[in-house]
């Protein structure tokens, strides 16, 4: 009988382009085969759910960048790519940097046990890499997108890891994989004293448009793997339904292993929605900095601490999740790489209780610039200026900024003063979009 630490047991669960209100916690509608994410729901009804909580960036690598490191992206090289493409494979710089402190470098240093189960999109090896960064256990894949049943990524490569090796062993449908090697982690972990920080990013439900019973779609998606003219929403909404489903698995092991009580799961998704995403009420998108591009769901759950059926307006973003972690954990930041993160640790222990907040964007796309601020934000879109009432006005449609000059003027110069304290957008930055409105009509 092992005496385990009292410190919890951590698992960041990240989804990969879902929607705000693909869920049905978050407001989702049920599919024809029934509720589309009843584990999910629970953990939101049995912990905490947050309305107002936000990506660090609307597409992936920047927000992994953030997640990873609990400070704003702009602050690193590799994540002013949007994303990170497979065109920077060999590159030295487009990566998350080795000596920068990590979430799962200062957890592992104060004596968790940390994996990496799923994607990690932060550069390749041999200059980058999971095992480099903090963790001391990877299976998944390094780039943005694979397919679900040859796990090969837009170029074609086999791109399943463990650690460093290339790793075929492990068939079948790349969600159910993820969450089974998911659970083989936690059943290993409840035999060790020290406690353990998983990170556990799932690639669904992102292109290419493949369910479980959708192997022979495979060989007609590999030369394009944006399944441009595939895909529906209920194929979608069963990809959302089988993650679901496997982060069932994850929290039975626990609950087995009488764990459950004394471990912090986040859930969450790296940016706003894509093609087939419900994002009600908001309007956008994956690349946008409308609330439909960077609003996401936040679930928290850890009985030891969180009241069941909380529900919180606080502002916040990934980054703040990850510093919040720490906070758990009893872990301090490097000296020389303070956080930008702020920890929401006193929201966790009490639902009601909120703080002043303000939140920063900036992407290369469209030159698009945001701040949120309180009730206010403020936004700006290919030259152009507007200032929203989110709690009125969620859909970001009512521009007050002719009726509130001075108010837009006090939040554009704060969203200067603060972009004048990050790196400016290096001028080979690249923008990477999978499609057009040649291929479908704007959202």
């Amino acid at each position: 009988m092992t005496t385990r630490s009292t410190r919890p047991n951590i698992i960041f669960i990240v989804a990969d382009d879902l929607g705000y209100a693909d869920l049905g916690c978050y407001g989702g509608r049920e599919a024809p085969f029934g509720r589309v994410s009843p584990v999910l729901d629970g953990l939101a009804a049995n912990g905490l759910k947050l309305t107002q909580g936000y990506s660090n960036s609307p597409v992936c690598s920047p927000t992994r960048f953030a997640m990873i490191t609990a400070r704003y992206q702009y602050r690193l090289r590799g994540a002013a790519e949007e994303p990170i493409n497979s065109r920077s494979r060999g590159s030295t710089t487009l990566g998350l940097p080795t000596e920068h402190p990590t979430l799962p470098s200062l957890l592992k240093d104060s004596g968790y046990k940390t994996a990496l189960i799923g994607k990690w999109h932060m550069g390749y090896p041999p200059s980058f890499g999971p095992l480099r960064s903090g963790y001391e256990e990877f299976f998944g894949p390094m780039s943005g997108g694979v397919d679900y049943f040859t796990h090969c990524d837009s170029a074609g490569r086999h791109d399943l890891w463990y650690g460093e090796e290339e790793h075929k062993d492990d068939e079948g449908y790349l969600t159910d994989v993820l969450s089974k090697r998911a659970v083989d982690y936690v059943e290993r972990m409840a035999t060790q004293e020290a406690p353990f920080f998983l990170s556990l990013h799932y690639t669904a439900p992102h292109w290419p448009w493949e369910t479980r019973d959708d192997a022979d779609k495979a060989p007609l998606v590999k030369d394009n793997l944006f399944d441009l003219s595939g895909g529906n929403i209920h194929v979608y909404r069963r990809m959302i339904h089988h993650m679901d489903e496997g982060i069932g698995w994850i929290m039975a092991a626990l609950e087995k292993h009488g764990m459950a009580d004394n471990t912090l799961v986040v859930f969450t998704s790296d940016n706003g929605g894509e093609r087939f995403s419900d994002n009600w009420p908001l309007v956008g998108g994956k690349m946008d900095l409308t609330e439909g591009g960077i609003r996401v769901p936040w679930i928290a759950h850890w009985p030891k601490v969180i009241a069941k059926g909380g529900e919180s307006t606080q502002l916040c973003m990934t980054m703040d999740w990850s510093a919040t972690m720490l906070d758990a954990a009893g872990v301090k930041a490097d000296a020389a790489y303070p956080l930008d993160g702020v920890s929401l640790m006193p929201v966790l222990k009490d639902a009601t209780h909120t703080f002043r907040r303000p939140l920063h964007w900036r992407m290369n796309h469209r030159g698009q610039e945001a701040m949120r601020d309180g009730d206010w934000k403020y936004l700006k879109v290919d030259g152009n200026e507007y200032l929203f009432n989110i709690p009125a006005d969620e859909r970001e449609r009512a521009n007050l900024g002719k009726k509130e000059p001075q108010r837009l003027e006090a939040m554009r110069a704060q969203w200067q003063a603060w972009n004048a304290t990050m790196p400016g957008i290096p001028e080979d930055a690249t923008v990477s979009l999978g499609y057009s409105v040649k291929d479908m009509p704007q959202r």
